[in-house]
């Protein structure tokens, strides 16, 4: 066996089950883990010039990079070479001894997962996907009970299901994919699956021992490890209250229709039944009061970037200098 492990990376929206299966992985033996590190993003990002803003002028940075790969033997190649072996050592000393995986995972995770299959083509690559509205639905019952937040979450709600859908189908012939709903539904099936795409003998122990899997960090899904100690089928339906009063039920139209039945359909969902799901909910006013300003406050989010506008008004209460970012 080799000194390092080989990784597994999963890839999913936030709010998708990555952690359930993360911890059902790392309660065999041969599996190790750790909360998500997050650990690829900062260094395959260093080569972007575009989607990070920083004190120390991102661009300017990424940009000097790639005139450093370009007067390096070896170019780009060799840069990523040495990102991937540090990160092998890490997950080799995050892991321990005698281990023959390593699972990273993080929702951001979409923004590379291309770069991540290139640069690990030894890695085993999991795509796990879920009805994108109750993604929806549970990225604001888990961080806001239940108002709405979407607006904090659009690149994962949009481009992420985008760039996953693409890259999945680029590789399919190399990766595994599977969908929550299946997870909770036929565990075992899911898993034995799972197992033989790793060739390592399935346990069915691990579907009861993954509740006594702890891991280290404090990223990751917190709320789902709090909640659910078993393989609960209660998340199945809950994004059908969340999301009937009429300003959502209208959302949640437009985005089906944005993503789009042959995107939906690559991850196992029907548009026209998702749709007929949709209509068939129950009238409500649960929530409407404060969508009716927090879905315009959205908009402005979105464009004034509240986030950075917050950040240069702590420095001023502080008396510290504003800098522009970069």
């Amino acid at each position: 066996m080799s000194s390092q492990p080989t990784p597994i990376f999963i890839f999913s929206l936030p709010r998708s089950g990555s952690t359930l299966l993360q911890r059902l992985l790392a309660a065999d033996a041969h599996i190790a883990t750790v909360s998500e590190s997050h650990l690829l993003l900062p260094f395959l990002y260093s080569l972007r010039e575009q989607g990070v803003f920083s004190e120390y002028n991102h661009a300017f940075t990424a940009w000097a990079i790639q005139e450093f790969c370009r007067n390096l033997p070896g170019g780009t190649a060799a840069y990523l070479a040495e990102i991937r072996d540090m990160a092998l050592r890490l997950y080799g000393r995050a892991a321990g001894e005698n281990v023959t995986y390593f699972v990273d995972k993080a929702a951001a995770y979409h923004q590379i997962a291309e770069e991540v299959i290139q640069m690990f083509p030894e890695a085993r690559v999991i795509f796990l996907w879920r009805n994108p509205l109750a993604v929806a639905a549970s990225l604001m019952e888990s961080w806001k009970n239940g108002r709405w937040n979407l607006f904090e979450h659009d690149v994962r709600l949009y481009e992420g299901v985008m760039q996953l859908t693409a890259v999945h189908e680029k590789y399919a012939a190399q990766v595994h994919a599977l969908r929550y709903e299946d997870l909770l539904t036929q565990p075992e099936v899911e898993m034995e699956r799972i197992f033989t795409y790793l060739q390592l003998p399935f346990e069915r122990r691990i579907l009861d021992t993954f509740a006594q899997v702890s891991l280290q960090g404090q990223t990751g899904d917190m709320v789902g490890m709090a909640q659910y100690h078993t393989l609960n089928r209660e998340p199945l339906q809950k994004w059908k209250r969340t999301l009937a009063n009429p300003l959502r039920k209208m959302w949640s139209g437009r985005y089906l229709r944005t993503l789009g039945s042959e995107r939906l359909g690559q991850m196992g969902y029907s548009l026209d039944e998702l749709l007929h799901e949709l209509r068939g909910l129950p009238p409500s006013g649960q929530y409407l009061p404060s969508d009716l300003w927090r879905i315009p406050y959205g908009i402005a989010y979105r464009y004034l970037e509240g986030r950075v506008f917050s950040h240069k008004l702590k420095r001023i209460r502080a008396g510290q200098r504003v800098f522009a970012h970069k």
